[in-house]
């Protein structure tokens, strides 16, 4: 069992999205909370709406270019050593293969899956010495099952899930706890912020730019946060949410042959 109630959290990609729901719900269940992203001022924005701002710092933070050691180091310096990290900052990406960049693939790998074993790996050592730490991962359905349009990012979300998994048997005997996530749609700007196939943004209007119909029909960002901490305190190893993506994942597990014929037809979006 993991309690947030004055726990010490680390949360990235807190800016927006799933990270600011995360960040909320866990400030009111009394939690001290870390958050880290780039844009500074919507970090400020969320740690406003905080119920208590003072039991907030925030951490602003390149994913893309950072020394993980020092931001481990400076995280703990706020409110003491990191109870909980939650590595949920990342990008997907809308684009097919033939038209995808090598750049765009090292990209995402970059963000989506060396950034948040490199800040594991810089809060193990504290972790493994006090017997106690819990890694939240946020992997995503892709990361189960490889979408059109996604082959990056469906990658990396594989790799995230396959390290967290390993990670897990490692180090249960230090007291660690591994707690990977899988949601489906979730309404967040995911998709409008998704990197097309020469590395632009969508949402630059090149091409998407806007939140597509599955990400527009999905859960709320704040059912999605409620489900994960849920799962963290409960002490779940994997957690799954979302709607019909995830009976998804099930028909793969159980009737692969079924769920590839369907997969090669499904009707995706770009």
């Amino acid at each position: 069992m993991t309690s947030l109630k004055d726990a010490t959290l680390w949360i990235t990609g807190a800016s927006s999205g799933i990270g600011e729901a995360l960040a909320l719900d866990a400030a009111r269940r009394g939690a001290r909370l870390v958050l880290s992203a780039r844009r500074i001022d919507e970090l400020e924005r969320v740690r406003a709406a905080c119920p208590d701002p003072g039991k907030v710092a925030v951490l602003p933070l390149d994913l893309m270019a950072f020394d993980a050691a020092d931001a481990a180091a400076r995280a703990e310096r706020c409110f003491g050593p990191i109870d909980v990290l939650v590595n949920n900052a990342g990008k997907s990406q809308r684009s097919l293969l033939v038209d995808t960049s090598m750049e765009v693939y090292r990209q995402l790998m970059e963000l989506d899956y060396f950034a948040p074993v490199a800040l594991t790996r810089a809060l193990v050592p504290s972790m493994r010495a006090r017997k106690a730490g819990h890694v939240v991962m946020i992997s995503s359905i892709a990361g189960r099952i490889g979408a059109p349009l996604r082959t990056g990012y469906s990658a990396a979300k594989h790799a995230l899930a396959g390290f967290t998994e390993a990670a897990r048997a490692e180090l249960w005997r230090d007291g660690l706890r591994f707690t990977t996530v899988f949601p489906g749609y979730v309404q967040t700007g995911i998709s409008a912020n998704a990197l097309s196939g020469d590395g632009s943004l969508f949402g630059d209007g090149s091409l998407f730019g806007v939140t597509d119909r599955n990400i527009a029909g999905g859960i709320a960002a704040a059912d999605c946060a409620a489900s994960i901490w849920r799962a963290v305190e409960a002490g779940d190893e994997e957690v799954f949410m979302g709607g019909k993506e995830v009976a998804y994942e099930r028909l793969k597990r159980y009737l692969p042959g079924l769920f590839s014929f369907a997969l090669k037809r499904s009707n995706v979006n770009r």
